[in-house]
């Protein structure tokens, strides 16, 4: 084999500064950056003690809800975000747990009640996750089985102090989630205070105003369940995501 020239070297170096500009290009052509690479956990922060819990699988973000972490065990964007669109991929895995006890939710962001005034309540196959957005959970788009389904805003919609308007904006419009172990795909937008959410190409979520929530914050994917003596006794959040890229705003 002929050792390489200097000229053949410059060449190399030029063609693989070419190549390397034109996948660039392939990613951000929509001006969409990807948060995963697919690899590894370059820009997240694995929970300290988490021992392997979160972890990548076949080119996907994999959870068993099981995180050893004494403290967080979600996982967080080491960067933080203002305004932007995210798009980002999951799937729910299983849905071990029987939730006893879940709501009937209108969609104005109320319960359902019975002849007593008391919420109606049913049993659900259920798992649970979801987007943190700015770094506050309170700003949390939901991943789980309930009937009302994905894209729901919990922590704005059951806040009695919120306005009824704010309560009904951050409910779903429809249930647009795919069956358990299917792919789904979100869109999130948020601008300002305000929040749009596409499910599997179906808006859910249109405007929703966030009141209070944080100018800019890190994006975190959610860890959600407990076990006592080796069984469920909340909804796990045996999930996966993947295809996760963001687009900042002006």
């Amino acid at each position: 084999m002929q050792p390489m020239t200097l000229k053949h070297a410059l060449v190399a170096i030029v063609a693989a500064g070419l190549l390397a500009g034109r996948v660039a290009a392939r990613q951000n052509a929509d001006g969409f950056v990807p948060l995963f690479n697919g690899r590894d956990f370059a820009g997240w922060k694995v929970p300290a003690g988490d021992n392997g819990h979160w972890r990548v699988v076949d080119g996907v973000i994999d959870y068993d809800a099981e995180s050893e972490a004494p403290g967080e065990k979600d996982l967080w964007s080491d960067r933080s975000f203002r305004d932007f669109v995210l798009r980002i991929e999951w799937r729910i895995k299983s849905t071990p747990y029987v939730n006893p006890a879940v709501p009937i939710i209108r969609f104005d962001g109320t319960h359902k009640k019975d002849a007593a005034g008391r919420d109606v309540r049913i049993p659900v196959p259920d798992s649970d996750s979801g987007i943190f957005l700015r770094g506050t959970s309170k700003a949390q788009v939901n991943i789980w089985c309930w009937p009302i389904g994905s894209g729901e805003v919990y922590g704005y919609r059951i806040d009695t102090k919120m306005p009824a308007s704010v309560r009904a904006g951050v409910t779903p419009s429809r249930n647009a989630d795919r069956d358990i172990g299917a792919w789904n795909a979100f869109e999130i937008t948020m601008r300002g205070s305000r929040l749009d959410v596409v499910l599997n190409g179906e808006p859910v979520i249109t405007a929703a105003d966030l009141p209070g929530v944080p100018a800019q914050g890190p994006i975190a994917l959610q860890h959600h369940g407990a076990k006592k003596a080796g069984e469920w006794v909340s909804p796990p959040s045996l999930v996966q995501f993947r295809h996760i890229a963001i687009k900042e705003l002006p």
